[in-house]
């Protein structure tokens, strides 16, 4: 068997080209890489490299081997990975969110649920949901996709529902619920990170312009000091920090918006041999999921 260091310095000669790069890289000696290259010919039985004066370069034979050796590399890496990941899980419920609704919503309840969980501050891709709790990245992931494969399944666990909080004296604060046609024109101040809302009301809201922030500070200083109207769900109010934000301005009213676009089912997917040990825990979140607001 190839000894996994020699594969590496032979994907790191393929890149560089040179035994000097591949030496300053890996952080060892050049002569040292160099006995690797001949240790690979041995071992593959074949001719990797064409050794000319002052110059070494991959064969075409080569150059298939150092595809191979990084193709088993990443495979040794992404073997490993899982492999930890799965024994995290047998000790600790790690959980993920798509949008940021769930992710504010599982750190209030945190204390009150009885499984130990640890939630990730960073957002899973929509695209990317099977193949990390395939990898054991995570135990349950919770988004706006409900997947039923051979090896995931999930289960809903409640609705985000948007709302706009409008200047009181706006003609359109005096209407029980909006749609997204009636915000035409308008102006908003949002947070960046709110997931899939992001083209929501990009799509839906016509000639609007949006002004976006990076941070909570930031936003909560010029909804304090302005009249522009900005975005909030059932689940983002159970976050301290906002819902005492809305409590103190007394200058908005919270209206819900009525399109079905602002209506987003919320799913938990989970790998279907952790569905025994995950059942309470989704059941506890379900018991605990914010009413949809009215007004």
């Amino acid at each position: 068997m190839i000894e996994s260091y020699l594969l590496e310095e032979l994907t790191v000669f393929a890149k560089t080209g040179t035994l000097t790069q591949t030496a300053a890289q890996l952080n060892v000696t050049q002569p040292s890489v160099t006995r690797g290259m001949q240790k690979l010919e041995d071992d593959f039985g074949v001719q990797l490299f064409d050794r000319q004066a002052n110059r070494i370069k991959l064969t075409p034979t080569g150059e298939l081997a150092a595809k191979e050796a990084a193709r088993l590399l990443a495979e040794n890496t992404a073997m490993i990975t899982k492999v930890q990941n799965y024994d995290r899980s047998r000790h600790t419920t790690t959980l993920a969110a798509t949008v940021p609704g769930p992710q504010i919503l599982l750190n209030q309840l945190q204390s009150t649920l009885k499984e130990k969980i640890q939630i990730t501050d960073k957002f899973v891709l929509t695209t990317g949901i099977e193949t990390a709790l395939n990898a054991n990245q995570y135990s349950l992931i919770f988004s706006n996709q409900e997947i039923f494969t051979d090896t995931i399944e999930s289960q809903y666990v409640g609705e985000e529902r948007l709302q706009v909080n409008l200047n009181q004296f706006m003609d359109l604060a005096n209407q029980t619920t909006l749609t997204f046609a009636e915000l035409k024109g308008l102006s908003f101040i949002v947070m960046r990170a709110i997931g899939p809302w992001n083209d929501i009301i990009k799509n839906e809201i016509a000639d609007a312009k949006f002004m976006y922030q990076d941070d909570r500070d930031a936003f909560a200083e010029i909804t304090a000091h302005s009249n522009f109207p900005f975005f909030a769900t059932n689940l983002s109010q159970s976050d301290p920090f906002f819902s005492e934000q809305i409590k103190a301005d007394t200058d908005r009213v919270a209206i819900p918006i009525s399109d079905d676009s602002a209506q987003m089912p919320i799913y938990a997917s989970y790998l279907l041999p952790q569905k025994k040990r995950l059942t309470q825990l989704i059941r506890d979140v379900q018991q605990q999921w914010p009413s949809v607001p009215q007004r």
